[in-house]
């Protein structure tokens, strides 16, 4: 046998440090990878309250793939629809769970809320096949295009992912545009007007804004100094003048657009945050005039969050993901024998019979045991928090309060499934929130929610 010399060993053993180097740096990186799909639906396809008409803004899908160390992937996707609930909450996460190479328990996909934006819901739509009323409430063929497209765009992003060596947050306040929809009369036990998100009334106009959170929070990724992606979280209804099938992303996508064009090369993503009783109803009068002007304002509130921005170092050690599932208390008067009544009623309203199936599917779920999955990703010390249904601000406000002095974040209108969330004591106030028409939850919600949110938020 040749006989190595010492040279040779030595060599080697450079060769296997450098290697383990190579590859304690690659388990410690942070990828970033981006997707943006387009999500307008086709004209005649069903909306949230007509058919499409018109397509005034294209709408899109938009995300983040989180690819730190060892870890599994994390999804984050904001859709330009009304809501995604029940089974459309399963299939959006099992496919983009599947295309990232990860589990449905790491995606979160949320919606915008735009009210000229699409519904899905395939729970609710597996109802309305045996009586021919399928179609009418959502396009499912152009969903899962949809769906599909997101995927695809997912496995490309991971492909193209970019490191990123630091985060940063930054925070600024958004000037009159946001204001609560429930004013309370001069004892504070009941509302006595409901201020709607477009409101000409002068009474609600003149009230005062109320408990809101007037600050957009900015969240970014850095690859040393060259930003890779921006995502902003306000906690507002998002729309200005809706409901004729005219398609549109509103202001708050408008915002993001202008931001877009200020800040080419840089991904743009929006959260909207808890902002089921919260709307710009003081300041927005329903006129088409009123929304570039809010989406200016908002657009403003996130060009001064993007320029206080704060950087920290960011490796795969402070990149976490955790949920808590909980079973959310259906309400009470939920009744299933008579939704499944005026479903099966052939002579009943068209209107009535479609209008049930989104509670009735909700309920269903409650009963068979589903838990909706509360998620948080920490970065470093920025929490995110990611919620169900239409969200009252103050679950946003105590999330915050629960770590003083760091930066909590968060994206409600997940799952659409529960609809409005009140806090307990917002189901005694009245209020067209907590009423019947509108929450599929129990009063008891806020202490199962704000249970996990300690839970997460103490991790």
């Amino acid at each position: 046998m040749e006989k190595r010399s010492p040279r040779f060993f030595v060599i080697g053993w450079l060769m296997a440090m450098v290697f383990v180097g190579v590859s304690a740096l690659a388990a410690d990186s942070v990828k970033i990878g981006t997707f943006n799909v387009d999500a307008t639906p086709p004209i005649g396809s069903p909306v949230a309250y007509a058919p499409a008409r018109s397509i005034v803004d294209p709408l899109s899908a938009r995300g983040i793939v989180i690819l730190a160390g060892d870890q599994k992937p994390v999804v984050l996707c904001a859709v330009d629809w009304i809501g995604i609930g029940n089974g459309g909450q399963d299939v959006w996460k099992e496919k983009l769970a599947e295309a990232a190479g990860t589990t449905p328990e790491r995606v979160a996909v949320h919606v915008l809320h735009q009210h000229d934006g699409c519904r899905c819901d395939f729970s609710a739509e597996d109802l309305l096949v045996p009586h021919g009323l399928d179609g009418k409430r959502m396009d499912t063929k152009f969903t899962m295009d949809v769906i599909a497209r997101v995927s695809k765009a997912i496995v490309k992003a991971k492909g193209k992912a970019q490191e990123v060596t630091h985060v940063g947050i930054g925070k600024a306040k958004v000037k009159k545009v946001a204001s609560n929809r429930r004013i309370l009369g001069p004892d504070g036990k009941k509302v006595v007007i409901v201020r709607y998100t477009a409101c000409r009334d002068p009474k609600a106009i003149a009230a005062p804004e109320g408990t809101i959170d007037p600050f957009v929070q900015v969240l970014s990724f850095w690859n040393k100094e060259n930003p890779v992606v921006s995502i902003s979280y306000y906690a507002t209804h998002p729309q200005s003048h809706y409901g004729k099938g005219d398609v549109s992303c509103d202001f708050p996508g408008i915002a993001r657009r202008l931001r877009e064009e200020a800040l080419p090369g840089v991904a743009h993503i929006h959260f909207d945050g808890a902002g089921g009783n919260i709307g710009a109803g003081k300041y927005n009068d329903g006129s088409p005039e009123r929304r570039p002007i809010l989406a200016a304002r908002l657009a403003k509130g996130m060009e001064l969050a993007w320029e206080a921005t704060k950087k920290y170092p960011l490796t795969s050690a402070d990149v976490e993901w955790a949920t808590v599932p909980v079973a959310l208390p259906p309400a009470r008067h939920l009744d299933e024998k008579k939704m499944l009544a005026i479903l099966n009623d052939s002579k009943a309203k068209e209107k009535d019979r479609l209008g049930v199936v989104g509670s009735l599917s909700w309920l269903q779920r409650c009963k068979a045991g589903y838990q909706v999955p509360i998620g948080r990703l920490r970065l470093g010390e920025i929490d995110v928090l990611h919620m169900p249904g239409e969200l009252f601000v103050e679950y946003q406000l105590n999330a915050q309060n629960l770590r003083p002095g760091n930066s909590v974040l968060m994206a409600a209108y997940g799952d659409y499934g529960p609809g409005y969330i009140g806090t307990e004591v917002a189901y005694g106030q009245g209020g067209y929130e907590t009423s019947q028409r509108a929450s599929d939850v129990a009063p008891e919600v806020e202490g199962v929610l704000m249970g996990a949110v300690k839970k997460l938020l103490a991790r």
